[in-house]
C-alpha cells in the first residue's frame, strides 16, 4: 500500500516506526486497573482502553476524573472468555439480542457472537458503552476491540459508526488483501473486500489509520519476557503500530481468572523497566498515543 498519510501529518517521515504502546483489558479486573495506573505513572505505555462491562472500569473511571491527561479509549466488549469470572451487556438482558449465552453473560468466543447476535443490538450495545464510559467520566480517546470481535461484515458498519459518531480514531489497520488474510481472523474473500472499501473510505475522509497491529502473545515463556518484548519492537516496520500488552499485577483474583496471568504479569514488569525506555529510545522507535490521532480526526461519519 501507499505511505501512510498520517506520518506526514504528524511530522514523522515515511520510513519512521511510530508505537503506540497499549495497555489492554483496563479494568477487567482489579490486577489490570493498578497495573494501568503504575505504567501510566512510569511513562512507557501511551495508551490503554477500558472495557466497560466489567466491574473494576468504574475503578478506571475514578483514575480517568483524577488523571485527565490519562489517555484511555473504549475496549468495545461482546466477549466474556473465562469461565468463573464473566460479565454482560450494559445495554440488555434480553435472548433475543443473540448477544448472550446459557449463563446470561457474553458468548466465551467471537465467533459465537458473530454468529448469533443481531447486528442492530451489537450497534446499541456499541454505543451504550462508550455512554456509560462519558457518563462515569472518561472521556475516551479511541476506540478499539476485545477480541477481534467486530471484524466481521455483520458488525465492522456499527464499530465504525460508533467511533465515528464520538470522535473517536478506530482501532484498524490499513492492510491489503494478503494483509488481512495473514491476520487469521477467518475472513472469507468478500468480508476482505468490503473491508477493503470501507478502508478506502475511511482514509478518503482523513480518519488516522492504523499500518499494523501487534501484540505480546500471552503463551510465550514469561521469563523471557523482556528479551522477546525487545525482539518485537526491533521487527516493527515503518508506520504507525498499535502495540498490544496485557499488563496486571500479580495477585491471587488474577490467577483464579486466568491461566495466563504469568504473562500479564510479565507485560507489567517488562514495561516498568527504565532499560527498556532507553532501549526503545536507542533503537529510534518514536512513541504517541491515540491523543494525538483524535487530534487529526474529522468532523464525520460514514
Amino acid at each position: 500500500m501507499h505511505p501512510n498519510p498520517v506520518l506526514s501529518r504528524l511530522g514523522f517521515a515515511q520510513d519512521d516506526r511510530v508505537a503506540i504502546i497499549h495497555v489492554d483489558d483496563v479494568g477487567m479486573c482489579q490486577a489490570s486497573m493498578a497495573a494501568f495506573a503504575e505504567l501510566w505513572q512510569f511513562g512507557l505505555i501511551t495508551s490503554g482502553a477500558v472495557m466497560m462491562p466489567c466491574p473494576w472500569s468504574l475503578e478506571a473511571a475514578r483514575f480517568a476524573r483524577a488523571h485527565p491527561d490519562a489517555d484511555l479509549g473504549i475496549h468495545l466488549t461482546l466477549t466474556s472468555e473465562w469461565e468463573t469470572y464473566r460479565w454482560g451487556p450494559v445495554s440488555t438482558r434480553s435472548l433475543d439480542t443473540g448477544l448472550l449465552d446459557e449463563q446470561r453473560c457474553f458468548h466465551r468466543r467471537s465467533a459465537s457472537v458473530q454468529a448469533q447476535a443481531d447486528p442492530e443490538a451489537v450497534q446499541i450495545e456499541l454505543a451504550a458503552q462508550v455512554d456509560l464510559a462519558r457518563a462515569n467520566g472518561i472521556q475516551p480517546t479511541h476506540a478499539d476491540t476485545h477480541m477481534g470481535t467486530v471484524a466481521h461484515p455483520k458488525f465492522i458498519h456499527a464499530y465504525l459508526q460508533t467511533a465515528l459518531q464520538n470522535g473517536l480514531p478506530p482501532m484498524i489497520p490499513r492492510l491489503d488483501e494478503s494483509g488481512w488474510r495473514r491476520m487469521g481472523m477467518g475472513l472469507d474473500e468478500e468480508a476482505i473486500v468490503q473491508i477493503l472499501e470501507v478502508l478506502n473510505s475511511l482514509e478518503d475522509m482523513g480518519v488516522p489509520l492504523l499500518d499494523q497491529i501487534h501484540g505480546m502473545p500471552l503463551d510465550s515463556d514469561p521469563a523471557l519476557r523482556f528479551e522477546h518484548t525487545k525482539a518485537a519492537f526491533d521487527s516493527l516496520p515503518p508506520g504507525i503500530t498499535h502495540f498490544i500488552i496485557h499488563a496486571a499485577q500479580d495477585t491471587p483474583e488474577l490467577r483464579a481468572i486466568t491461566p495466563d496471568w504469568a504473562c500479564r504479569t510479565a507485560d507489567h514488569q517488562t514495561f516498568l523497566r527504565e532499560d527498556l525506555r532507553a532501549y526503545l529510545r536507542q533503537q529510534g522507535i518514536h512513541t504517541i498515543g491515540y491523543r494525538t490521532l483524535q487530534a487529526l480526526m474529522p468532523i464525520t461519519e460514514l
